[in-house]
């Protein structure tokens, strides 16, 4: 049986990742900053709450011997790095250092999958947006992001450690409490106007978690893992307009929608990534919009009706 690493494995794409490996026959072992008792422990073979950088993580790689590490760990908020760019710096490049040192030493052919982001890219000056369009991040997290590739193909490159990176669109799916998604879901159910930032013309391109924890295990088997980059996305621009009217809908709630017309500093204005390059790996997703938010909704539906 083969062993998947995860970090940040209570988080939103790390639970998701968790289950899919599991449900795939891997054994999954699993770090986090949560307790063990709010960690996903049905879907892991093995959990341990650690804040890394840590020097436990030395002896858990040295006792499990992961074929693949999916890198989850770390802050996801463009709002908060531009209050807090050293807590995000702290929490982003140094433990993406830390993990890729340890392989290096400890399990040298082990494949690190680097979760990265779109906010690498900030505005593109044309969509859809290539991996091979030049960064120009418009936030600190876009820029850690950035440093976590480079540290990825710094390792790659003089000591042979396989990665991959994976730049993530918007994420969304149940479990993720914050970001467009939520707002609108949990405005609509509460309140009698869906009153949103922004212009609502500003789009992105939207995949689900499920579709994320795929794409992993498609490139764990797949990928060459010599630091290529991948975009990850669904290849399709959404206004946020439309999104909001799809949300509604999924609601069963028929209230105007207004704007406020301020797009928040560190935003990009408008995403569609170019899926070529995935496409050739024989890969594309699997949950259309539509029904994913539908199951968002029906989930945020029983989140808001408890508070």
């Amino acid at each position: 049986m083969q062993t998947v690493l995860i970090t940040g494995v209570t988080g939103f794409l790390g639970q998701y990742v968790a289950y899919h490996f599991a449900q795939a026959g891997w054994r999954v072992v699993g770090v986090g900053t949560k307790s063990i008792d709010d960690a996903p422990h049905h879907n892991l073979s093995h959990y341990q709450q650690m804040h890394l950088p840590s020097l436990a993580l030395e002896t858990l790689v040295q006792s499990q011997k992961p074929r693949l590490c999916v890198h989850c760990a770390g802050r996801s908020s463009v709002e908060l790095s531009l209050r807090e760019p050293l807590a995000d710096f702290q929490a982003s490049v140094p433990v993406t250092f830390h993990v890729l040192d340890i392989l290096r030493q400890h399990a040298p052919t082990c494949h690190l999958i680097y979760l990265s982001s779109a906010a690498v890219y900030g505005n593109p000056a044309v969509l859809p947006i290539s991996e091979s369009a030049p960064p120009k991040p418009l936030s600190p997290y876009g820029f850690h992001k950035l440093l976590g590739e480079q540290l990825c193909t710094e390792f790659h490159q003089l000591y042979g450690l396989p990665t991959t990176i994976l730049r993530i669109f918007s994420a969304y799916g149940p479990g993720l409490r914050r970001q467009v998604m939520w707002d609108m879901c949990q405005k609509a159910l509460t309140q009698p106007l869906l009153s949103l930032r922004g212009t609502g013309e500003e789009s992105r391109d939207f995949i689900h978690g499920q579709d994320v924890a795929r794409v992993i295990h498609h490139l764990a088997t797949s990928a060459p893992g010599k630091a290529e980059i991948y975009n990850l996305a669904s290849g399709v621009e959404t206004t946020i307009q439309v999104l909001a009217q799809l949300t509604l809908s999924a609601l069963g709630r028929d209230i105007p929608i207004e704007f406020d017309g301020v797009i928040p500093a560190g935003t990009p204005r408008n995403w569609q990534a170019d899926m070529t390059r995935l496409q050739g790996l024989g890969w594309k997703p699997r949950v259309p919009l539509a029904r994913g938010v539908e199951g968002f909704a029906e989930w945020c539906r029983a989140e808001v009706m408890e508070w």
